[in-house]
């Protein structure tokens, strides 16, 4: 890209890309030199000013959908907060009782605030993103029936990041109406909390509580976040470039051409999309927490080594951890905890006792937040599918929890012995590579299809004639890079930092290190002439 085109109002689809040259080599140089000359106290000024400017070169005029965004929820929580203070006045003085009155007719107010927040953001999303996805499913359903009439596909432009700031700022006006904190009448910090330029086109889905006042209150650039975070960024280079890039091809012809390879084969490619996809979103992640790590912020983890898990539910507690704690808070609970849940709770408990009685109302708000899970990735039924998917499995292991204890009781099996761990791992990784294979798959027939080839079709296919769009030689750089990135999330499993014990080490030891990995990048890293970089997965959800 040139400076000219990255200069052109939307045009800077490429800085979507945190490994792109126009971002490494321009906005981030730049934003970086523009932070450290500014003085103290316009420095959260300056960081505010790079965030609009990052995403106008995104989305162009689409920016305007972030300042709706951003201006409807800062006057609806001041609102809300407004109704605290006349609450309390109104209640001065009065009985018990009579404040219960009080307190319900204010708290029925400020649920209709919080209801009509939801309803215009999540709506906005739901006609720029859902429309033509249910248009073309009403028109599929009149054509069944023989009802002579289609409407209309409607298509719109949808700004960059969209969903990942919407979640956000539907958490922090839910967060006022809870009073879990305060509404903040500083617009400007507000803004700046919702349009952050590193997590806005992937995430983390940061809370107020978490960011909001150190982005404000911003600091100066130090010696060691500025080594920490470029470290960060690297090792997320490291995972983009020569794993996930590289694996690309491999992935879409298999994908895009389902029919020319056998079971074998699609399993193969369905294993290397799960590590493509992690690799490129994770890899992301180290580059949004290395960014916010120069600038002296500290962003919530996004994953904590998921395919170390030894269930499908704590897979999704270590995989996108912040939409996983969304989903929890904002809608799990919120279902589990109504007053119908309650009742249908204490009643089953009676009938069916204390572990699968509750199960029957957390059953519901699992369905809920797997069907919005499924829904949230996009407009396909591949993505609603997935989401069942996951469904159904956390359900199961949930019911099947007691037996299982029962089980190794009775035959004498240790569940904390390491074998019994280590297959555990594996059956969730199975499972988990199962459910990416209907991820990636362009749409649900052809996931089906696919998985049917998987699991049905075993020939054997002569290695000599397989044209899978990568060699040997390839494969081979992918598996020594996965080798070191296993052995680095096995120390930080075990609570070792090596980016910690890495700084103890002697100076040369540690530029050792960095260069090493520098250099494994630029002669491994997937990129060059005739090279089409790989969009971020993620940015387009």
């Amino acid at each position: 890209m040139t400076l000219e085109s990255l200069l052109l109002a939307g045009k800077g689809k490429s800085l979507t890309s945190f490994f792109s040259l126009s971002y490494l080599l321009v906005v981030l140089p730049f934003s970086v030199g523009l932070y450290a000359i500014t003085p103290k106290k316009w420095k959260k000024y300056s960081l505010l000013f790079l965030s609009y400017l990052f995403f106008w070169l995104i989305s162009g005029s689409l920016i305007v959908y972030l300042f709706i965004t951003t201006l409807s929820i800062h006057y609806l929580a001041i609102w809300i907060d407004r109704l605290n203070g006349q609450q309390k006045l109104a209640a001065a003085g009065l009985g018990k009782d009579e404040r219960k009155i009080v307190k319900q007719e204010f708290l029925t107010k400020k649920r209709m605030i919080v209801f009509l927040g939801v309803v215009i953001h999540i709506g906005m999303i739901l006609v720029l993103k859902y429309s033509a996805f249910f248009t073309t499913n009403i028109n599929t359903i009149f054509k069944t029936f023989g009802i002579g009439i289609t409407l209309q596909i409607p298509k719109y432009l949808m700004p960059i990041g969209i969903s990942f700031f919407t979640m956000q700022a539907l958490s922090y006006i839910i967060d006022v109406y809870r009073g879990v904190i305060k509404a903040d009448d500083n617009l400007g910090r507000l803004a700046l909390f919702i349009s952050f330029f590193p997590q806005i086109v992937e995430g983390p889905i940061c809370r107020y509580s978490q960011t909001a006042d150190q982005l404000w209150n911003a600091k100066q650039i130090t010696y060691k976040n500025l080594s920490y975070g470029a470290q960060r960024i690297l090792y997320g280079a490291l995972k983009k470039y020569v794993v996930a890039d590289r694996l690309n091809l491999l992935v879409k012809n298999v994908f895009d051409q389902k029919q020319e390879y056998s079971g074998p084969i699609v399993a193969f490619a369905a294993i290397c999309y799960t590590i493509q996809l992690y690799m490129d979103f994770s890899g992301s992640m180290d580059a949004v927490t290395g960014t916010a790590q120069i600038f002296g912020i500290t962003m919530p983890e996004n994953f904590a080594r998921p395919f170390f898990s030894k269930t499908i539910s704590e897979f999704w507690q270590r995989w996108h951890i912040s939409l996983g704690a969304w989903f929890r808070d904002y809608i799990f609970y919120p279902v589990t905890t109504s007053k119908r849940m309650k009742k249908i709770t204490s009643a089953s408990r009676k009938k069916i006792g204390n572990h699968y009685g509750p199960l029957l109302a957390g059953s519901v708000a699992l369905f809920c937040v797997w069907f919005s899970n499924g829904l949230w990735h996009g407009s396909a039924w591949s993505y609603i599918f997935f989401g069942m998917y996951h469904f159904v499995l956390i359900l199961t292991g949930n019911m099947m929890g007691p037996i299982v204890k029962k089980f190794n009781a009775k035959f004498h099996i240790n569940p904390q012995s390491a074998i019994y761990k280590g297959l555990q791992i594996f059956r969730t990784v199975i499972l988990v590579i199962i459910g990416e294979l209907f991820f990636r798959a362009k749409g649900l027939k052809a996931g089906l299809k696919l998985f049917k080839k998987m699991v049905t079709d075993f020939s054997l296919p002569d290695l000599s004639k397989l044209e899978l769009g990568i060699d040997k030689y390839d494969l081979i750089i992918v598996a020594v890079v996965l080798a070191i990135i296993l052995f680095v999330s096995i120390l930080n499993e075990k609570g070792i930092c090596v980016r910690d014990s890495l700084s103890k080490k002697p100076t040369a030891v540690r530029w050792l290190v960095f260069y090493g990995l520098i250099l494994l990048i630029i002669v491994c890293g997937a990129y060059g002439f005739g090279y089409k970089p790989v969009d971020p997965i993620y940015a387009k959800f």
